[in-house]
């Protein structure tokens, strides 16, 4: 995690009091935000930092792969099931499972998801027997839940039991002071990873990045950082090495003495 800021200051002391704790945590905040990685931070400072952090975002599975993914299943439990298969949930025994975009699961998901948590136990596929489990459960969303809930498309037993903690990751553009950081971050690790000698980012440059709205948060400036760190011809990265989507907040200045 990289930042300074005030409200990063305030994300950092909120983490270091969860993370000692057991509770499920709720992390809410736009896609690109870095969720994840807060997720990451508090379980590598809690007590299962030994154990497994097994992430799985919701969204990127369909139900029923999804089911099969996080409870396991027993052989034949369905067409292509030719062997018995372990849960992520059993994955994260004594650890920590995240659960990404949460928000997307099915009712039915959802009914499971409270089983496990409310009771500590689930069932493979195609069987009946429980399987007692050890994790911690922390959730993200970029969803508006208590609307969601009016709506009835999500569980409110779960939302209070997900609820306990929440941590409300802020946007890119809350934390501008940020950028000047994150972007020598991604220079540092993109110059390595691609073997590039760019050294550093020219002032137009950097102003540019400071004053774009990132709507695609760290993500998107992560990205531009990769692509203008590859295509940049110099040892300094310049304006014109930037996305062209930024390009035009300024299309005057790059002609500037």
């Amino acid at each position: 995690l990289v930042g300074k800021s005030k409200k990063m200051r305030e994300l950092f002391r909120l983490i270091a009091k969860i993370a000692p704790t057991n509770s499920t945590v709720l992390i809410r905040g736009e896609s690109g935000t870095g969720k994840e990685l807060i997720a990451r931070a508090i379980h590598c400072h809690s007590p299962r930092k030994e154990n497994h952090f097994v992430p799985v975002n919701c969204a990127a599975l369909p139900e029923t792969l999804l089911e099969a993914e996080l409870f396991g299943h027993e052989k034949g439990a369905f067409t292509d099931a030719t062997y018995k298969k372990e849960g992520m949930f059993e994955v994260a025994d004594k650890g920590t499972i995240f659960l990404d975009e949460i928000s997307d699961m099915s009712p039915l998901m959802q009914a499971k998801i409270l089983r496990v948590i409310q009771e500590r136990c689930f069932n493979h596929l195609g069987s009946t027997k429980a399987i007692q489990v050890n994790v911690r459960i922390l959730a993200a969303t970029n969803k508006d839940l208590e609307k969601m809930i009016q709506k009835g498309t999500f569980r409110e037993d779960l939302y209070y039991r997900l609820n306990v903690l929440s941590i409300s990751v802020p946007s890119l553009r809350e934390k501008k002071e940020d950028i000047p950081l994150l972007a020598q971050h991604f220079l540092t690790r993109y110059t390595t990873l691609h073997r590039k000698k760019v050294k550093n980012i020219s002032s137009q440059a950097m102003d540019h990045l400071c004053r774009y709205s990132w709507p695609g948060n760290i993500r998107e400036l992560e990205n531009v950082m990769e692509r203008a760190i590859i295509l940049s011809s110099e040892k300094i990265i310049l304006l014109e090495d930037l996305s062209s989507h930024l390009r035009p907040i300024f299309p005057r200045k790059e002609t500037s003495p």
